[in-house]
């Protein structure tokens, strides 16, 4: 295996095979990190939501004063004989932390409650002070002269592989807390995140509900210490959540898909650096969810990059094709006589023989109805072309001309009929004159409401606005 190389399936496929799935390490470190994963991603739903993505940040960087100080009250009480419960027994740094992150979020909601500065300037106060301060108590205790405190700046970055069973069976008994508490609260969390008004009007206590839900968040946050570290654990918070919403817009979904994706990049990371020794395990968990975050943001069906790009792209060739047709219908219908059209402004019939005697338009002066370049033009009127609703007409000179066909002509009077209709809205329904309506029409020409057209029909025939040429009346040239 040492010849393989590192970045070659054949040496992660080998790694695996020669993995000794019985080692309590692996399962340990297995186990642990799918947990972390899970529960990190279900309470960093609702922080996400909730738009506190730094929340987590701020929380895991404040728990580190309080693992300090639970470590420094674990060595006190020894040296001073009146208990002995281990310097770094995992309970007791938890428990430092929880109250060191509870504390961190009660005085970012003091700071952002009741003063001018808002919530992501304090909780980056909070957490820098909080942070800044844990750094100092941790140095002092490097350099003290109890022999024990080796290994506790792993709870900086983190570190899988010191997991044993009693670790790990402790951050199962959380996880499954911190589940349950999100299943049976679901419904006031649901209110928390998108509509806090209508909450406090049912009665809810929506302030403590808050409250609860950042005590939520820090019991996710020290779970996941031993794990990646305080300076890791808030992406865990985050990206899965983050990944899952580009899947789906329910919350009911959202939440077991961010816990599969979370709970499966603890799992491949784990299980990388079990394939590679060296490899810090905290690290490529994040380095795993990333991954995930990558695919759903490329290639989520209605949300990702590239749908969305295939859609902006189709909306543009849309907008192409449909621009081309009304100026060849602009141009036909300037072709009609100025008596074509009945005193109120309502369509008349018009000769099918003058028609027939059109012969199209060139490509000059379609191109001088709105100055697009002539590859942009050609490949509008090609597409054209292909759906049946403009043909090519051969002048006596031999040029080629564009016309429109009898189903193109009823595409082309649809469209000019909805672009006047707006023009006619943004005139009548908005402070914008005359001189500002066609721009804007053709910014959204093509988002109005079928039910909207009914209502501005009246308008635009009493302004003489509604298109002469009506299919209806001009059959076939």
């Amino acid at each position: 295996m040492e010849s393989t190389p590192f970045w070659s399936i054949e040496f992660w496929l080998q790694g695996i095979r020669e993995l000794d799935w019985t080692d309590p390490t692996l399962r340990w470190v297995l186990m642990g990190s799918v947990l972390l994963g899970v529960a990190a991603a279900v309470l960093g739903c609702f922080a996400f939501l909730r738009g506190r993505s730094l929340m987590g940040d701020a929380l895991a960087h404040a728990a580190l004063p309080g693992v300090c100080v639970a470590f420094g009250f674990a060595e006190w009480g020894r040296g001073l004989g009146l208990f002995d419960v281990g310097s770094k027994n995992l309970w007791l740094l938890l428990i430092g932390a929880s109250l060191s992150g509870m504390l961190a979020a009660w005085c970012i909601s003091v700071i952002a409650r009741h003063s001018r500065i808002k919530e992501d300037a304090a909780q980056a106060i909070v957490l820098s002070v909080f942070f800044g301060t844990g750094i100092l108590l941790l140095t002092r205790i490097q350099h003290g002269s109890s022999g024990s405190q080796s290994g506790l700046d792993k709870f900086l970055f983190g570190q899988a592989a010191s997991l044993v069973g009693s670790d790990v069976q402790t951050m199962a008994g959380m996880a499954v807390v911190l589940c349950i508490l999100t299943f049976v609260l679901y419904k006031e969390l649901k209110l928390l995140c998108f509509d806090q008004a209508f909450g406090r009007g049912l009665g809810l206590p929506m302030a403590f509900l808050d409250g609860v839900l950042l005590v939520m968040i820090v019991g996710a946050v020290v779970i996941g210490l031993q794990a990646v570290g305080v300076v890791l654990i808030s992406a865990m918070l985050i990206i899965p959540p983050a990944a899952a919403r580009f899947w789906t817009e329910k919350l009911h979904r959202m939440i077991p898909l961010a816990a599969l994706l979370g709970g499966f990049s603890g799992g491949l990371g784990a299980l990388l650096s079990a394939l590679a020794p060296r490899m810090p395990t905290g690290p490529l968990i994040v380095l795993a969810a990333t991954t995930m975050f990558t695919i759903s943001l490329l290639f989520a069906p209605q949300r990702g990059a590239l749908a969305r790009g295939w859609r902006l792209l189709a909306t543009r060739r849309l907008v192409r094709r449909e621009n081309a047709l009304r100026d060849l219908f602009g141009i036909t219908e300037a072709y009609l006589s100025p008596e074509a059209s009945a005193s109120d402004g309502s369509a008349q019939d018009v000769p099918v023989e003058q028609l027939a005697r059109f012969e199209g338009a060139t490509e000059d002066e379609l191109r001088a109805k709105r100055g697009v370049s002539q590859a942009v033009l050609r490949g509008a009127l090609q597409e054209l072309k292909r759906a049946g609703w403009i043909e090519t007409v051969r002048s006596a000179e031999g040029s080629g001309r564009w016309r429109l066909t009898p189903s193109g002509l009823q595409k082309a009077y649809d469209v000019v009929r909805r672009h006047r209709l707006w023009e006619m809205f943004l005139m009548y329904e908005t402070s914008l004159g005359p001189q500002s309506v066609d721009r804007d029409a053709d910014a959204v020409e093509h988002f109005l409401p079928p039910d909207a057209l009914a209502q501005l029909e009246d308008r635009m025939r009493q302004n003489g606005l509604e298109p002469r040429l009506k299919p209806a009346t001009v059959g076939n040239f």
